[in-house]
């Protein structure tokens, strides 16, 4: 398997939710990386899913090995609990956008080729070029700093804005070209200067934050007493969404000084205080896990249920359709 298709910290997820057994759903299956570990690792059936059709008919080569052992489905995991049969033993999720799509320049996830500006995951429903083209510039530039922390998001809207008065904004060359006439050119070392511009437009073309909430609550739906939860973020505003997620499925203290009254609730998640970073071998094996941090929780007996959102650190969100 060439270095961009590795798995991002699969090591980290089987030692830490070891022994690997039971059914297990990769809520995000790319190139089935994941899943192949699990199964290998002694799960008795994995659950792939994911809303790109084009990673089915790349694992067709390699799928039916597994025979039954390896159930593929198209559709999103924000609902993974109506793609369970049954209670599941373990639940992983690789957040935001995998290297497998990166390098197909006309999917538009990329500014490193040119492509069209399109960056659906599942090819369907509204693209970047429509947010681009149809977006007010307020509504681009909350996109642009909410989404990707962009400090120049207001000035890169109002570009954007001017140029697509000449013509329609369709190519990921076009997009880099007007963020290059608003941005310095980057310091050695330094990322690409639309880096944040394209990982902004991919969260709202995609409703990621959405998807990510939906998940995690499906996951406490479907995952049995003992299941595992585990999630492999790549920046700072999902860790921060995974991070609080299991902060607040903790059980509660019952009161303090700032909530004397607050009402104990009985922990849904036993989780680890400190995300699992990878280690320097697998950066030096993996460039792409540099960023990534996992974080993992075990479900415990108490029933799920509903979760407090505005609790969770979720960045404003932003109504793009």
């Amino acid at each position: 398997m060439n270095a961009p298709h590795i798995p991002v910290l699969l090591d980290a997820i089987l030692e830490a939710c070891a022994p690997i057994e039971g059914v297990w759903l990769d809520g995000t299956f790319g190139a089935g990386g994941y899943s192949k570990g699990l199964l290998e690792a002694g799960a008795s059936q994995v659950i792939g899913v994911d809303r790109d059709p084009m990673v089915f008919e790349m694992a067709e080569a390699w799928a039916k090995d597994y025979g039954d052992r390896l159930k593929l489905v198209e559709g999103t995991f924000s609902d993974l609990d109506d793609h369970a049969e049954g209670a599941l033993d373990g639940v992983v999720l690789d957040l935001g956008v995998s290297s497998m799509q990166l390098d197909q320049a006309e999917r538009g996830f990329s500014f490193m080729a040119d492509g069209p500006l399109d960056m659906r995951m599942s090819q369907s429903g509204i693209s970047a070029a429509d947010v681009v083209a149809e977006a007010s510039e307020v509504m681009l530039a909350d996109i642009l700093y909410h989404y990707g922390e962009e400090r120049a998001a207001r000035s890169i809207a109002r570009a954007i804005v001017k140029t697509r008065q000449d013509g329609p904004i369709e190519t990921t060359g076009a997009l880099v070209r007007i963020v290059e006439t608003v941005l310095p050119r980057p310091k050695p070392g330094a990322s690409h200067p639309a880096t944040r511009t394209f990982q902004a437009l991919r969260i709202a073309v995609n409703d990621e934050f959405g998807q990510l909430v939906q998940g995690l609550e499906a996951a406490e739906r479907a995952l049995k007493a003992g299941g595992w939860l585990a999630v492999v973020s790549f920046h700072s505003l999902e860790d921060r969404v995974v991070k609080r997620f299991f902060q607040a499925r903790a059980a509660k203290s019952g009161g303090n000084r700032y909530q004397p009254e607050m009402e104990a609730t009985e922990a849904r998640f036993l989780a680890r205080n400190k995300a699992i970073p990878p280690t320097e071998a697998e950066v030096a094996r993996n460039p792409r896990a540099r960023s990534a941090k996992l974080r993992v929780g075990r479900r415990t007996e108490a029933p799920a249920g509903p979760v407090d959102r505005k609790a969770l650190g979720l960045p404003k969100l932003v109504e793009v359709a």
